[in-house]
């Protein structure tokens, strides 16, 4: 069965697919159960492979510098982090019937956390802010550009209206258009680019037992604006767990701004996109909106 497609122009990938990929260039593991992981996720399709892998897909392809970055930083970073992060284990390379590059990483256990449900939100919010202060601490000499963490609002303006234009009878659209005019107004980010993850999102997060297990999907890892980590706050943590976040990090106002800026334009984008291909997604979407309204309002 092929997995379902959130894009026009995806590949058409199938457990058959996988298998044939593996045969040709991973016989090793080639015998290993394979079985369809079912995520949020919306860039990637994941069959785990075996008790201790997984096999991700892009569903419309990859720059192969993203390959290059993850497989290189992934390894070096990992050891300085306070959770785990995906290992590569093997890099797979485009044939006839799938033309991209993917790869094989570690398994990581866990459960996406949802908004609302997590036990202890504030001891999350300060487990989360634990593995970003110290990504963000991490020494940048020779960090690839985080092409996502380092577009400004500005940059980001069309796709904000574009949302709001298509989210009519989805939110409340005068109000949402109304503070992302105000988040127009931030500061532009000019200070000393840092390691950002930039993708923090909850599909993005697992947890066990309540707290921070692991930390996944990288691709959009390298140096940019501090800000694009922080908009997590918004998609995840409720007010009070959001406040531990930010005094853990001691973010200034200016970067919160931004940060609340960001996190309504990535969900603006994905509640109408994803409305119907990926109904848990765009439920997310829908829910940090109404956060930085009500955010807002306080």
């Amino acid at each position: 069965m092929s997995v379902p497609k959130l894009h026009a122009n995806e590949f058409d990938i199938s457990g058959v697919l996988v298998e044939r990929l593996l045969v040709g260039q991973f016989p090793q593991w080639a015998a290993l159960p394979l079985r369809r992981v079912l995520s949020p996720g919306t860039v990637h399709a994941l069959y785990r492979l075996g008790n201790d892998m997984v096999v991700r897909l892009p569903r419309i392809g990859v720059d192969e510098a993203e390959v290059d970055k993850e497989h290189e930083w992934l390894p070096r970073l990992a050891p300085l982090l306070p959770v785990p992060i995906p290992a590569p284990l093997g890099r797979g390379e485009p044939t006839a019937d799938y033309p991209s590059s993917w790869s094989i990483y570690s398994w990581l256990d866990g459960e996406n956390p949802l908004p609302g449900q997590l036990p202890d939100a504030r001891a999350f919010a300060a487990q989360l802010a634990t593995f970003i202060a110290a990504l963000q601490s991490l020494d940048t000499h020779g960090a690839p550009p985080s092409q996502r963490g380092r577009r400004t609002l500005t940059d980001l303006d069309a796709a904000a209206r574009e949302g709001l234009a298509q989210s009519h009878g989805l939110i409340n659209v005068q109000a949402a258009a109304q503070a992302w005019q105000r988040a127009l107004l931030a500061p532009v980010w000019n200070g000393q680019a840092v390691w950002v993850h930039a993708d923090l999102l909850p599909g993005n997060l697992l947890i066990q037992d309540g707290r921070l297990s692991a930390v996944i999907d990288m691709g959009s890892l390298g140096a940019g604006d501090p800000a694009s980590d922080f908009n997590v706050a918004w998609s995840i943590l409720p007010p009070e767990a959001r406040q531990v976040f930010r005094h853990a990090l001691n973010v200034d106002e200016g970067t919160w701004q931004r940060a609340r800026g960001l996190a309504l334009v990535i969900a603006l984008s994905a509640l109408p996109y994803y409305l119907h291909t990926n109904p848990a997604f765009a439920e997310i979407a829908r829910n940090t909106i109404q956060a930085v309204l009500e955010d807002e309002e306080v």
